[in-house]
């Protein structure tokens, strides 16, 4: 016999459970039965003790819960009290543990994030406005240098300051073409087309991918040969999260010489800044590709009047003489001197490139310091420049971040290697371009009205520069991830939604990815805002 309360309650759940809307019905339970879940299935998968399992599989009651999530968070927008937290945070340190996190997330539900270094402009790997999970890479930093036949595994949650010094232990004239700042990780830079300054001489990093791991949707760990050619293809450039996790590269170093020379050269608008800026257009993604001239615009404010500043930031992989003789010919607007050159070893331009003054007195093991739980405020927005900007146009550039006062510009030259790959051979699409901008703002007020008004300074500069860059579609870089330009929330239009953003980072190479991410995950299990989508459904 039922008991009155028990009836209530039943029909109760009944009435809640009818008047709630379909979509809702597959909500997730709560956190503690969830945690319990996946836990016991963890444990069944990896055989591995319960008790042991709190070391990697963190509730958000664990003690230590905020301090992992916290360590890899770049962006201190996405690190208030209001942002969504994970319901869980795993921290593999194995390949198997990977496969238990993905066979155990798929039956509760969970939009599954994974994060290698953090570095993810707009925060994707690691918030959402649904329940989630995120997968931290960080313990899976594993990099193993072979200069016999001058490869490296480098695993997806190491950084690149580690792939560096890794490298530099075991030879002095081998490099790899990654980024310049040392906290990225593996994961997300590699398989999203990361390149440094080295991308004139010999392109991206995945161009030098030969092998990797992943763990695809049925929780297999998988290498080139078992993933196949086109799975692969797609991870090499396509964004990893989209088809699995990536666990980590096989990639082929790169010769450097013995020598090399940095130089930073600033100039303002009262002294030449305009025509240097509009110059450079026309040598730095033409000149030798041993060098690589990256240029620096800013407001800025310099004897009580406000201006704009310009600087060329480069590396040139070979000795200072060569570089001032072949600047002197090709780009007197910049006016380099000898003495404004260093010569340094490629290890210590690393350290240089890393804002470190000092670099040729710094032990390159301060590469293995991560810097956790390190955020300012940020926002990145990019852009791509097929045909040079007229010297009107700079002009008139300069003018409007001077009214803006805070946004500034980073211009990185392709051309050399760049310039020679085909826009197909990896899913990156934008080789033949002249170069990239990146729009760039840091700020460190905690105000939401403050952050109002930075991210508005880089929508009003982004629309300013419409008429100079790249259209039909105006492209866009995976790795500056920005919602702005289009998001997924997974649904009916999943495709349609899909495309807008797709297009802009992938061009042609978009409806290639959407159908390998159709094959190899056809539930669409990993995603996130800007994932590449399946194909819609036949009814």
């Amino acid at each position: 016999m039922i008991k009155t309360h028990t009836l209530v309650s039943l029909l109760l759940s009944l009435f809640f459970f009818y008047s709630l809307p379909l979509s809702s019905l597959a909500a997730p339970p709560s956190s503690s039965s969830v945690y319990e879940s996946f836990v016991q299935c963890f444990s069944d998968k990896t055989k591995t003790p319960q008790a042991q399992i709190a070391k990697n599989v963190f509730s958000q009651t664990n003690p230590s819960y905020s301090s992992v999530l916290r360590a890899y968070i770049r962006n201190a927008r996405f690190n208030t009290s209001s942002t969504p937290k994970p319901t869980i945070i795993v921290t593999p340190r194995s390949y198997s543990h990977v496969s238990a996190a993905v066979l155990c997330s798929k039956p509760l539900n969970f939009v599954f994030k994974i994060r290698s270094g953090g570095h993810d402009y707009d925060g994707l790997s690691y918030i959402s406005d649904k329940p989630f999970f995120i997968l931290d890479m960080s313990n899976l930093r594993d990099v193993t240098v072979n200069i016999t036949d001058q490869t490296a595994w480098i695993s997806a949650g190491a950084t690149l300051g580690e792939v560096y010094y890794g490298i530099w232990r075991e030879s002095k004239v081998h490099g790899f073409p990654a980024g310049v700042c040392p906290t990225v990780g593996v994961g997300g830079h590699l398989s999203g087309g990361g390149y440094g300054n080295m991308v004139r001489k010999y392109g991206l990093s995945v161009d030098y991918v030969e092998d990797a791991k992943i763990v695809d949707v049925k929780g297999r760990v998988l290498d080139r040969k078992a993933m196949g050619e086109d799975l692969f293809w797609a991870i090499s450039g396509g964004g990893g999260g989209s088809f699995g996790v990536v666990l980590g590269y096989k990639v082929k170093l790169v010769p450097v010489p013995s020598t090399v020379t940095v130089f930073r050269v600033e100039q303002y608008m009262d002294s030449g800044a305009v025509d240097m800026v509009h110059k450079w257009q026309f040598v730095g993604p033409k000149t030798d590709k041993n060098l690589f001239m990256r240029m620096l615009i800013q407001p800025t404010t310099r004897n009580k009047v406000k201006t704009v500043r310009a600087s060329v930031v480069a590396l040139f992989l070979g000795g200072a003489d060569d570089v001032v003789s072949l600047l002197a010919k090709e780009f007197p607007e910049l006016g380099l001197k000898k003495e404004a050159c260093k010569e340094m070893t490629w290890i210590q331009s690393a350290l240089w490139w890393d804002n470190d003054e000092n670099a040729t007195q710094t032990d390159p093991k301060v590469f293995l310091d991560r810097d956790l739980d390190s955020a300012s405020f940020g926002k990145r927005k990019s852009d791509y420049v097929a045909t040079e900007i007229p010297r009107d146009g700079i002009e008139s550039l300069f003018k409007k971040m001077i009214e803006l006062g805070k946004i500034g510009l980073v211009f990185n030259p392709y051309g050399g290697r760049m310039a020679e790959v085909a826009e197909d051979a990896t899913p990156f699409p934008h080789r033949k371009k002249l170069f990239k901008i990146q729009y760039s703002v840091n700020w460190k007020e905690s105000s939401a009205e403050i952050e109002k008004g930075y991210l508005n300074q880089a929508k009003v500069l982004y629309s300013f520069m419409t008429g100079f860059v790249s259209k039909n579609p105006r492209n866009a870089y995976l790795n500056y991830r920005d919602v702005d330009i289009g998001v997924n929330d997974h649904g009916v239009n999943s495709y349609k939604e899909g495309k807008v953003y797709g297009r802009k980072y992938f061009g042609k190479n978009f409806d290639r990815l959407v159908k390998i991410k159709t094959a190899v995950d056809p539930d669409n299990f990993f995603r996130n805002e800007q994932s590449i989508p399946t194909l819609p459904r036949k009814a």
